[in-house]
């Protein structure tokens, strides 16, 4: 069997290409450049990781070729990502990197001549009635069911996760036993996107800045100002720059550029119970076709170890509404809301939130 493994310079992906030579594969090994080099809003040199890599293929007298997807990534991750921000939206590059790079211009590229490729994800696949379906991690803390949320059939059933069955305290065990050059290293914080710069000069380079008001949502009084609706998010705590705190940001007026804000985490104005989505993707199948009561299910709203048990009822083709079985803080439109079978067993699909 003929696999391609991604490596990324951590420890996760590292142990990836141990267990497969464990188990007698010769993996081939990939890392994909995603990184603008020299540019000040993009500080992505890869350089330590690559090295990393490098020093994990010698160990084991594998080949390492770097894939370089800048121009992909930069025309359909990148692009939307800040037409998103541009729209008052909270995107989440990292669901689109893993469907339209990793997965996507990756296997157009180069996984089409293996028989599949593996990742270090927190993830499994299960079969079930002939298919392959995307399922939940052992370590539910370490989960990264959702940010895979977006991938198609086509792509799950090629892919192979070899440490969705381990805990991360594993992972690392593994690691240091097999004496891997990333053993010591800590988990990357940045996201897929931006790698390790920051966020806001990213947006800033992109969309500039502009002066306007910060209200009290319960008064109309205005608390502060901000440099542009763009740099806040529904949900966001940290940043506001307002004394007398917390204060959550609730609403965006995208016209008058005001970000509206509540002060407490007991005000009601920062909480839901259910919300909509458009567009839903199906990873592998409806398992629920032709039921058109209240199903079961669970989601997440964001990355978060937590899984929210809840009900989802279809209104349209690919539209869903979902009713929270407990207060949900900081629903906002543009991420995606991820859903789940009632056993957190199945990750289903996702679509973007729109209300």
């Amino acid at each position: 069997m003929e696999i391609a493994a991604l490596l990324s310079g951590g420890v996760d992906s590292s142990v990836v290409v141990h267990l497969l030579c464990e188990q007698g594969y010769k993996p081939t090994l990939f890392y994909i450049k995603i990184g603008m080099d020299g540019a000040e809003y993009m500080d992505c040199s890869a350089e330590e990781d690559i090295e990393l890599s490098t020093a994990t293929a010698r160990k084991y007298g594998l080949s390492l070729e770097v894939v370089d997807l800048h121009q992909e990534y930069w025309e359909n991750v990148a692009a939307y990502a800040i037409d998103k921000i541009r729209q008052g939206l909270t995107p989440n590059p990292d669901v689109m990197c893993n469907k339209l790079i990793k997965f996507g211009c990756f296997e157009q590229r180069v996984g089409k001549d293996f028989d599949f490729t593996a990742t270090g994800h927190y993830a499994t696949t299960l079969q079930c009635d002939g298919k392959t379906w995307l399922g939940t991690a052992k370590d539910s803390v370490k989960d990264q069911t959702d940010f895979l949320a977006q991938i198609d059939y086509l792509q799950v059933s090629k892919l192979m996760f070899p440490i969705g069955g381990l805990m991360k305290q594993e992972v690392r065990e593994i690691a240091n036993r097999a004496g891997l050059p990333s053993a010591k290293r800590k988990d990357s914080q940045g996201i897929c996107f931006l790698g390790k710069i920051n966020y806001n000069d990213f947006v800033r380079r992109f969309l500039g800045e502009k002066e306007g008001a910060i209200v009290e949502l319960e008064t109309g009084k205005k608390v502060g100002t901000h440099l542009g609706y763009w740099f806040h998010t529904i949900g966001q705590r940290k940043g506001l720059g307002l004394s007398g705190g917390p204060w959550f940001v609730v609403k965006k007026d995208i016209e008058e550029n005001t970000i509206y804000v509540s002060r407490g985490y007991g005000v009601e104005t920062q909480y839901g119970h259910e919300f909509r989505m458009h567009d839903f993707h199906f990873i592998t199948d409806n398992p629920w076709k032709g039921q058109e009561k209240e199903i079961d299910i669970t989601f997440k709203i964001r990355h978060t170890p937590e899984f929210t048990k809840g009900k989802l009822i279809q209104e349209g083709e690919k539209q869903f509404h979902i009713l929270s079985s407990e207060k949900l803080q900081g629903i906002a439109p543009g991420q995606f809301g991820v859903i789940y079978d009632e056993e957190v067993k199945v990750c289903v699909g996702s679509g973007e939130i729109i209300c």
